[in-house]
């Protein structure tokens, strides 16, 4: 099988370490240059669009497209591919509203009965700063988000109402003529589930969770992501819960609504006291979610992408390995405001074993690499308890540096993982 993978990132480092292990494929071929990629892939070049890049991959006769990042599904990708015979892995442009506009969302999950915070949508900032002043308490925080794709950085957790208009006057200036929503804010620990879906049938990835703040205790602005973790320690029947109400759910309701949804569905839970709460979907794997749960596959992963873009899934759960798995994201300083860029990277030739590094905003310059992104690398490890994979992967990141380097201290630390098995626990007792 020639497989095209869409998207140069972290993400699709991992996605690309897994796919060049099938047995099925002939070739791999990349749209974007990674010097973390797999030896051997093949670079299709095309110009910008996805008519064009749709056109480019028949034209090379790819026989499935893999695409990792939000943008070419919002744009359509997709169904370019499929208009010209070619089987992809991820959502049409119709599906990929749950992600590309949070508006969109909130409304389908109110009409299928999935359940999710309150949330209004608002056009003007006017509207806005009215109903934040009319409808959230003093002394009462708020969620402000902006309605369409901002690469996990477009959403501010507000303590108070006038950090919420803050963040209205932010996303407002940063988008003239966009919508904003104001949200109720849930409390409890998050809980990333991801499903591979077909349209109508979906197997469920191990329950993972991401670090979104930029710095040591969830303190500072929101990030792509700063780590994460899989699986994170909840009761079965909490993701049994998570199936039942949230996943089969959504799954019929795009069906219903003529937008079946096949590839990666993300939904970002909340455990609250009152029980899971969707807090938003995304429609592709996560970055750096993916990485982990790449990383406890113990099964090719190909035939699963290929049937779930030609709506031929088998439901059998995923074979994955004994143990779990922990990624750390490594960052220039500065971000996500300014950073310097094209420092090189030390370290990356001896890793300790179980440990891989999936790159993310690197370069190659000629035999170093430099980082030149925001989110550099992703450590990524594997052990037999949560504990050593966190050690094994924070041994790896003592031993890698560049001028600028930094990264969280606490991905995966105890205290996060008891706070989400207890209430979890409590939460599956009682539902």
């Amino acid at each position: 099988m020639l497989v095209l993978l869409v998207g140069g990132g972290g993400r699709e480092a991992a996605l690309a370490w897994r796919i060049v292990q099938s047995p099925l494929l002939t070739e791999l071929w990349v749209t974007h240059d990674n010097p973390g990629f797999p030896a051997g892939v093949r670079r299709l070049e095309a110009p910008a669009g996805a008519d064009a890049l749709a056109d480019a991959a028949a034209n090379a006769g790819i026989e499935l497209v893999v695409v990792g990042p939000e943008a070419p599904l919002a744009d359509g990708l997709v169904d370019r591919c499929r208009e010209r015979g070619v089987a992809a892995f991820g959502p049409t442009a119709a599906a990929a509203q749950l992600e590309s506009s949070k508006g969109f969302a909130k409304a389908f999950m109110r009409r299928h009965g999935i359940p999710t915070g309150g949330a209004e949508v608002f056009t003007t900032p006017e509207a806005a700063l009215a109903y934040l002043d009319a409808s959230v308490p003093a002394g009462s925080g708020c969620v402000v988000k902006a309605d369409g794709l901002a690469a996990g950085k477009g959403v501010y957790v507000c303590d108070d109402v006038e950090a919420g208009r803050d963040a209205v006057a932010r996303l407002f200036a940063a988008n003239p003529g966009a919508s904003v929503l104001v949200e109720q804010r849930l409390a409890g620990p998050e809980l990333s589930v991801l499903a591979l879906c077909d349209g109508e049938r979906l197997v469920v990835l191990p329950p993972a969770r991401d670090h979104k703040r930029r710095f040591d205790g969830d303190r500072g602005p929101n990030t792509g992501g700063m780590g994460a973790y899989a699986p994170v320690p909840v009761p079965a029947s909490l993701m049994a819960q998570v199936e039942r109400e949230v996943l089969r759910p959504t799954l019929a309701g795009m069906a219903a609504e003529g937008a079946p949804f096949t590839g990666c569905l993300y939904a970002g839970m909340m455990l609250t006291a009152d029980g899971p709460m969707v807090l938003e979907y995304n429609c592709r794997f996560g970055d750096p979610e993916c990485q982990p749960l790449m990383s406890l596959l113990d099964e090719d992963l190909l035939p699963r992408l290929a049937a779930c873009a030609r709506g031929e899934l088998d439901e059998t759960p995923l074979a994955l390995i004994d143990g779990a798995s922990c990624c750390v994201v490594m960052v220039n300083g500065g971000y996500p405001g300014a950073y310097d860029k094209g420092a090189p990277i030390s370290g990356l030739e001896a890793l300790p074993e179980g440990t891989r590094v999936f790159q993310a905003g690197t370069r190659a310059d000629s035999d170093r690499t430099l980082a030149t992104g925001g989110r550099v690398l992703g450590v990524t490890a594997v052990g037999a308890t949560l504990e050593a994979a966190r050690g094994a992967a924070y041994a790896a990141c003592e031993g890698i540096a560049w001028s600028g380097s930094d990264y969280r201290r606490d991905i995966a630390s105890d205290i996060a993982s008891d706070i989400a098995s207890d209430i979890a626990t409590d939460i599956a007792s009682d539902p």
